[in-house]
């Protein structure tokens, strides 16, 4: 007799079905487990023999052997541990023969057999819906499964809980969804004073869903006005909050089990390697860039970072997406991100003050800008400087409006894109201006007479490329937005080609 449970293999934020398949024969006592499993599976079965003699369930002295099929897929992760358990269970006839019909099952046991979470429950789940199945999973990832559909959720506390259940001694009652509580505040806009151009490229960047650099001295403000992002965004529509969770749950990094609701932002050091940027590693996990997905991914000192980790982010920038090859299959993350990047303007970082900058100038500063290349510089929409404070700013009452007036406008004008680009398809959908390609912005933001004959004159002076002529039309288009401007106009292009900064060469 060969026993079978299902379970899954994670690719990504997809899945691939697997079939645990656990027979018992004659022969000399044996426990071995086959296609392909990595080091944590292979480990599984130390951790099954320790969970089923603590319900008082000892195996018999056969030869045990557990085939997770397809054999030529790897598997990774601690979550095959109650599927083979369950097999198990099932060959012995502990259980019905039926009780695991029409579920998938998956979570990690300890020598108490007591049920761990697991990571990647809420993409499982949304596999068990589409196939019409249940799914059975540890007690703490329970309310991240019910958030996938309405589908059964069994999530026993341990072991004998479930067995229980299918004997009909006990009913585990569905989960009840959880949503997940931020309890960190987000700083206020209110906090910064001074640096009202700075700010205004913050707004304008949020409205649009721009990419943006900040360039100035040490102390200038530069973080504040990254960290105080998040609190001017709208919120995550259902639609993002499932995308984002989907990473963050395949991550193991899901808040308490329950949906995300706040637009994620993420700040990795400068010494942050290619894989962890952008995803890799032995099992292939997202990295920053997919961690900030729907969200805002915040780079200081943009020049310090690994030359080749930086150059990895120009794709993904463009396509929305995170591509890890590995030698035995191509994993894909989601990675809609905003880019918020701040550098100093030379390596000493006072380049504009001839009392505290070095001898270098200006050598200093062009060797360290071009630290960061054309091609990637082109991606980012808004470029601006972030002067040093003024000190008489500093003693100056908080200003007026703070992060929920601004957060006002952002929302106004993020509607306004919202209803523009509803009919809109293609490879990458497209939710704001920043997504619009060339063809499309011909169509929205085509500006009037006097600002056509403008940005003409600028793309031949400034030597745009066809990448940043299209980037100054979207700001243009976001601008007005702001306004409620149903054209672009002349403004709108010279504010916009004002973000757009000549990158010095050597």
């Amino acid at each position: 007799m060969v026993a079978h449970v299902t379970t899954v293999a994670f690719q990504g934020v997809e899945t691939r079905p697997v079939d645990v398949q656990v027979q018992l024969s004659n022969g000399l006592p044996a426990f071995a487990i086959v296609g392909l499993p990595d080091k944590a599976v292979a480990e599984s079965k130390e951790r099954v023999r320790a969970a089923l003699t603590a319900i008082g369930l000892a195996l018999p002295p056969k030869r045990i052997t557990i085939n997770l099929s397809p054999a030529d897929l790897q598997k990774e992760g601690s979550h095959y541990d109650l599927p083979i358990a369950l097999g198990l269970m099932l060959a012995l006839e502990v259980i019905p023969s039926d009780a695991l019909d029409g579920f998938l099952v998956l979570g990690e046991l300890g020598l108490d057999s007591k049920l761990a979470p697991v990571s990647g429950v809420l993409p499982a789940a949304m596999a068990a819906m589409e196939t019409e199945k249940g799914l059975i999973c540890p007690a703490a990832c329970g309310p991240e499964a019910v958030w996938a559909g309405d589908l059964e959720v069994l999530a026993p506390i341990d072991l004998l809980t479930l067995v229980n259940h299918f004997k009909g001694r006990v009913a585990l009652a569905r989960p009840e969804g959880v949503v997940a509580q931020d309890t960190d505040g987000i700083p206020d806009l209110r906090d910064i004073k001074g640096q009202e151009a700075a700010k205004r490229a913050i707004e304008i960047a949020a409205a649009g869903g721009h990419n943006l650099l900040m360039i100035g001295p040490p102390g200038a403000g530069k973080s504040m006005l990254a960290e105080r992002l998040p609190g001017i965004l709208p919120p995550l529509t259902p639609k993002e909050a499932l995308e984002l969770s989907l990473v963050q749950s395949v991550a193991g990094i899901l808040k308490e089990q329950g949906l995300a609701t706040r637009r994620p932002y993420r700040n990795p050091h400068h010494t942050v390697s290619t894989p962890a940027l952008v995803g890799g590693g032995q099992r292939a996990q997202p990295g920053e860039i997919s961690l900030s997905h729907n969200g805002v991914l915040f780079l200081d000192e943009l020049p310090e970072f690994n030359r080749q980790s930086l150059e990895s982010l120009r794709q993904p920038l463009e396509t929305g997406k995170a591509v890890v090859a590995r030698a035995n299959a191509h994993v894909t993350y989601p990675a809609r991100i905003q880019l918020i990047a701040a550098m100093n303007p030379c390596r000493c970082g006072h380049l504009d003050d001839p009392d505290m900058a070095c001898s270098r100038v200006p050598r200093c500063a062009l060797d360290y800008q071009a630290k960061i290349s054309g091609p990637l510089f082109d991606r980012i929409d808004i470029h601006v400087d972030v002067p040093a404070v003024n000190p008489v700013d500093l003693s100056l009452p908080p200003p007026a409006e703070g992060s929920a007036e601004v957060a006002a406008r952002v929302k106004a004008a993020r509607d306004i894109q919202t209803t523009r680009y509803a009919g809109v398809t293609g490879a990458k959908p497209v939710r704001t201006n920043a997504d619009a390609d060339g063809t499309l912005l011909e169509e929205v933001a085509a500006p009037d007479e006097p600002g056509r004959a403008l940005l003409a004159d600028a793309a031949t002076k400034l030597k745009l490329t066809a990448r940043g002529y299209h980037r100054v039309l979207r700001v243009a288009r976001t601008i007005a937005d702001m306004e409620g401007t149903a054209q672009v106009r002349r403004p709108h292009i010279a504010e916009a080609l004002a973000y757009r900064r000549i990158r010095p060469t050597g």
